[in-house]
Order: structure tokens, then C-alpha cells, then sequence
């Protein structure tokens, strides 16, 4: 497996470097986002470790970039878990976060989990549908009535994968966020945010959802199957 490290500071990268290194990792590393951008594009990496404070072109546009071609799963450093650069990054795709300073294990821990999500093999039926929404796991697309494919990532398929599979029901923030990220990983705010990316792709209109409803203090649920799809 092969992981693009981006960090500016050149002896925190060697530190990420070395440490993923000895856990088995081959590793490219950039120190700047145009580099990142090139290194990603030339190695192919399994996966990113991405600083957003970046010299010639910053994190978050690295994250942009890579999120509309590719799924390549990327995992955020930052130095507060509140940090409104979090919630962006999230927005925009990112799979995980990691808060600095942190430890070699912490790290390692963090990257082969969210590898272990991206290589997750999909259902044995990868078609799962209701009346108004249906999932294709194997490609990672939606499809809803009279609308194209909609590509998903690897992790909002898994999310609406989820909800179709308990369509009706209402499943707790704790149990969606076990199911999508697993015991390693996920929080609220990266299920808000995986929510509103999702919402963002299949909802005719995403400020008035029809499929994902939110229910107050307790989670999401989707839509009941029988009910009647808007216009």
C-alpha cells in the first residue's frame, strides 16, 4: 500500500514518514500543494495524509481537486477537532481527521482503518432499492426516478446503503456512525457532514429533504418506501 504524506513542516514529515514506513507503508511524500497535486497524480496513491496549511496551494483546494476525480480516500491534519477547516474538509470529502499532536500508533491505527473501509468488499446483493431510490454497491452509484447514475464515494454509498437497508426506520447517530466508519473512526460531526454530502447529490432539493430526514435528538432515517415522491 502506498501513502502521499503532505506536510509543510519537513521534520513532522519525516516523522510521518518513518512511522509508516516501519508499519509497512511505501511512501511519497510533497511539502506544498502543487507538489501534492503532482505526486498524487504520478504515484497513485492508496491513500492521503493531508496538512491544510500548505505553501503555493493550500489543503483544502488539494482536497477539492482530488475528491472530483477520484475516491482516493484522504485523511485530514489539523490541529483542533472543532476546527471549522475540519468541517469544511469534510464537506468536501475527506474521510477522516486526525488532531496533532498524535501518536505513531494513533496514526497507523487511523490510516489501516480507513483503508480496511475503502477495500470493504460490497453486499452479496449489490442492488439495494426502495419505490423512489435505489443503490448500485458495486459502482457506487444512486439512481433516482428520472435522473442519471449519481457516483458516491465509498463512504456516502455506505451511508445510503445503510438507511435503504433500514428504510422506514430511524437509526440512531451512534448506530449510523458504527456502521460507516466502524469502531476506529467517525464521530457526529463527520456523520453531519457525510449526511449533507449525500443529501447534496440525490435530493431534488437538498434544503427540503425528501429522502434523508433528520429526527431531532435522536438520528436519520429514510424515507418511508410507500410515500409519495415530490412533483
Amino acid at each position: 500500500m502506498k501513502i502521499l504524506v503532505v506536510e509543510d513542516d519537513l521534520s513532522l514529515s519525516d516523522v510521518l514518514a518513518f512511522t509508516l514506513r516501519r508499519a509497512g507503508f511505501d511512501v511519497v511524500t510533497a511539502h506544498d500543494g502543487l507538489a501534492a497535486l503532482k505526486a498524487w497524480q504520478t504515484a497513485n496513491p492508496n491513500l492521503v495524509i493531508l496538512d491544510l496549511n500548505l505553501p503555493k496551494l493550500d489543503g483544502m483546494s488539494v482536497c477539492r481537486q482530488i475528491r472530483s476525480q477520484s475516491d482516493t480516500p484522504i485523511i485530514i491534519l489539523t490541529v483542533r477537532s472543532g476546527d471549522e477547516d475540519v468541517v469544511k474538509g469534510l464537506e468536501l470529502g475527506a474521510d477522516d481527521y486526525v488532531v496533532k499532536p498524535f501518536s505513531p500508533k494513533q496514526l497507523v491505527a487511523r490510516v489501516r482503518a480507513v483503508l480496511r473501509r475503502a477495500d470493504a468488499t460490497p453486499a452479496t446483493s449489490t442492488v439495494l432499492a426502495t419505490a423512489h431510490l435505489s443503490l448500485d454497491r458495486s459502482r457506487n452509484e444512486a439512481m433516482r426516478p428520472g435522473s442519471p447514475p449519481i457516483r458516491l464515494t465509498p463512504l456516502e454509498a455506505r451511508l445510503l446503503e445503510t438507511l435503504l437497508l433500514n428504510a422506514g426506520h430511524v437509526l440512531t447517530a451512534e448506530a449510523l456512525v458504527d456502521a460507516v466508519w466502524g469502531a476506529e473512526g467517525g464521530d457526529r460531526a463527520m456523520l453531519k457532514q457525510l449526511v449533507y454530502r449525500l443529501r447534496s447529490k440525490i435530493e431534488p432539493d437538498p434544503s427540503q429533504p425528501f429522502y434523508i430526514e433528520t429526527v431531532p435528538g435522536v438520528g436519520y432515517a429514510l424515507t418511508d418506501p410507500d410515500a409519495d415522491f415530490p412533483g
